[in-house]
Order: C-alpha cells, then sequence, then structure tokens
C-alpha cells in the first residue's frame, strides 16, 4: 500500500511538467483566414485553379504567414487533400514543419484524421520526424490521444516506437499517463506493444508503462504489459 501512495505521488509529480493544456498546434484562426490571400487563401479554401494561378504569378509554396505555417499545412489543417497533393508536387515542403514545430503528419495525427494522415505520408512526410516543442513524434502525441487506428498507420510508416520527448516520455508511456484508462487507451497500448515498443523504459522518477498503469488501476492495460 505504502509503494502505492509512492507510485501515485511520483505520478502526480510528473503531470505538473505537463502544461495545463497540451495544445498540439493551433489551426488559423478566423481572423487569420479573413486576411489570407493568394496562395494561403487558396490552400484553405482547396481551390485548385486558384492555387495553380498563384504559383503561375510566382507565389512561394513553402511561404509562411504570421504563425509560420505554409500553404501546406494550411490545407492539412482545412483537410483539403487534392490541395496537399498538388502543392507538394508543385515543390511544397512535405516535411515543414510551422512556428510551434508540427508538421502536417503531426497536425493529422492529433486531429484523428486518417484519410488527412496517410495524403500526408503519401506526398513525403516522415512519421520519423521529430517534432513539437516536446521533441516528441507524431507516434507520441497520437498515443496521448488514445487515436489507436492513427497510432498504427504511424507504426505501419516506420514511425519510433520508443522515442523519448523531453518530458522524458515514450508513446507507450504517454498512452498511460495521459490516457484515462479506456478502450482507446487501451487499444493504443496494445498496439504498440504488439508492435514491439519496449516496456522496460521508464519515466524520470524511474516508473515503468506497468507501474504507473498499476497505479492507476488501469487492469486491462495491466495485463497487456504484464504479458
Amino acid at each position: 500500500m505504502i509503494r502505492s501512495f509512492r507510485v501515485l505521488a511520483l505520478v502526480a509529480v510528473s503531470m505538473a511538467a505537463v502544461p495545463a493544456v497540451l495544445r498540439a498546434q493551433t489551426p488559423p484562426s478566423a481572423t487569420e483566414l479573413a486576411a489570407y490571400t493568394g496562395l494561403h487563401k487558396a490552400a484553405h479554401a482547396g481551390d485548385l485553379a486558384a492555387i495553380r494561378d498563384a504559383l503561375r504569378q510566382g507565389a512561394d509554396p513553402n511561404g509562411r504567414d504570421g504563425a509560420g505555417r505554409t500553404p501546406l499545412h494550411v490545407a492539412c489543417f482545412a483537410r483539403q487533400a487534392e490541395a496537399m497533393r498538388l502543392l507538394a508536387s508543385q515543390g511544397a515542403d512535405p516535411k515543414a514543419m510551422e512556428g510551434r514545430a508540427y508538421d502536417c503528419v503531426t497536425i493529422a495525427s492529433v486531429a484523428n484524421d486518417v484519410a488527412t494522415l496517410r495524403v500526408a505520408l503519401a506526398i513525403g512526410g516522415d512519421a520519423r520526424q521529430i517534432t513539437s516543442p516536446y521533441n516528441g513524434t507524431a507516434l507520441i502525441a497520437a498515443a496521448h490521444l488514445g487515436h489507436a487506428e492513427v497510432v498504427q498507420v504511424l507504426i505501419d510508416a516506420g514511425a519510433p516506437l520508443d522515442h523519448v520527448n523531453n518530458l522524458g516520455w515514450t508513446a507507450l508511456i504517454e498512452a498511460v499517463v495521459l490516457g484515462d484508462g479506456g478502450a482507446r487507451h487501451t487499444d493504443t497500448a496494445r498496439r504498440l506493444v504488439q508492435a514491439g515498443a519496449r516496456r522496460d523504459i521508464a519515466d524520470r522518477n524511474g516508473q515503468t508503462p506497468l507501474a504507473l498503469a498499476r497505479a492507476r488501476g488501469y487492469a486491462a492495460m495491466v495485463e497487456i504489459l504484464s504479458r
């Protein structure tokens, strides 16, 4: 019992290091959208003719808005798949990161948007890329949110299973400490374990995913992590 209280206390310390809102990225606001012109405006609208016209007139396919978003980022946020494909074919960098260091792969992953994620990967996005202010990956972000199908797509795309972000957490640890122990996060943990994610990597307090799941009373996760 004493050990359980100690583990729970360590979990609380770890959680204190996390911002109150882990806002992965910020899509263009209504004010920003209203101010857009040229390629950014066309990308958000998915207007392929306007994209081609802007590019013919010399628009930079990797130009940035005030938040560091390229037209490709804007199209990704707006789920404009054909615009994403066109922009990439005309020189837009599929690995580009916006001002907070998020790429299209991570943007789509956090949105739980499998279709857009598949497009982002198909045009050259990289599931292995280190992104975000937390030096994480799209896989870590998806695991945190319990986006199990996205997690599987990223695993299949070669995402690093055991990358440790600057909070000291892997995708598997995040599925536990930032999850709710419910079906989505349990499925996420199962997919990670089946893919070969290491269960012996501990957080900064020396707690493994199994210890963290036990401390939180996540019985289904404990079963998966104990196999």
